[in-house]
């Protein structure tokens, strides 16, 4: 199969799974054709599927992300010891670890198309992930709380795992607490990567944009909560600070003393 014709391959078994879009078209375009399928990947359960879906799924995820680009940890030059900038989509990057700003279902955004990191993690890393992420929870038996983190693996993204964290909701002014709790992300998250042998973790703007925890204040506690961790335990593991946004760009630069 070619890519177009995977596309419509899985469209059409997507749709299958959805009676009440039994009789929907689907587009001729190869955009209303892509929007279509992330959008019956967003909003399908956590449910297993056939190994020919899964194959031919696995295998047009793959080659879209490779269309976009993979970027890989040598590529980059360290703005300090040990530390990266990227400013860049972050389901392209190969390195040990990235991290996923999710909601305390854990569950990935079901909303279609949407804008959010969790959408597109989710979307490019294939249906897997939400399946393993809600066995994660169905033995938790609770949703998650905020400042904790989970592993998964990263399935049909560059990476090898994906950390997925819950970050504080902000409304209104900030607290102490929302403070510490977003510290505890990044603690949680560089404390599961040790303990899973990871050599590389990429970090997203976590509890920034829909969870709107004002985005200097967020770097900041992000450069502090990490120097402060590899200092304290001498860690050798390379952390990546991942934008999407020139203005968080501009804010890490700035942080981090990058030229």
């Amino acid at each position: 199969m070619n890519q177009t014709e995977r596309r419509n391959y899985l469209i059409r078994e997507l749709l299958s799974e959805q009676p009440e879009y039994a009789s929907l078209q689907i587009p001729e375009d190869e955009g209303g054709q892509k929007r279509l399928l992330r959008s019956l990947f967003n909003i399908r359960m956590p449910l297993p599927a056939g190994d020919k879906f899964l194959a031919v799924q696995d295998a047009y995820l793959k080659e879209e992300t490779r269309r976009k680009g993979i970027t890989k940890l040598s590529d980059l030059t360290p703005v300090q010891e040990g530390i990266c900038l990227w400013q860049g989509d972050i389901t392209t990057l190969a390195c040990d670890a990235i991290v996923n700003a999710a909601n305390s279902q854990m569950l990935g955004c079901f909303c279609p198309c949407h804008g959010c990191i969790d959408n597109a993690i989710h979307t490019f890393s294939g249906i897997q992930l939400r399946l393993a992420c809600a066995e994660l929870m169905e033995r938790q038996g609770q949703e998650e709380p905020v400042g904790k983190a989970k592993i998964t693996q990263g399935f049909n993204l560059p990476c090898r795992y994906v950390l997925h964290t819950v970050g504080p909701m902000i409304h209104g002014r900030l607290t102490g607490q929302d403070l510490e709790l977003l510290a505890s992300c990044y603690r949680s998250c560089l404390e599961l990567a040790e303990e899973n042998g990871i050599k590389s973790i990429a970090f997203c703007c976590i509890s920034t944009g829909e969870f709107h925890f004002p985005n200097d204040r967020a770097a900041e506690i992000a450069v502090r909560t990490v120097k402060e961790y590899r200092e304290q335990i001498h860690s050798g593991m390379e952390v990546i600070f991942n934008v999407f946004k020139n203005e968080d760009y501009e804010i890490y630069r700035k942080l981090l003393g990058a030229d």
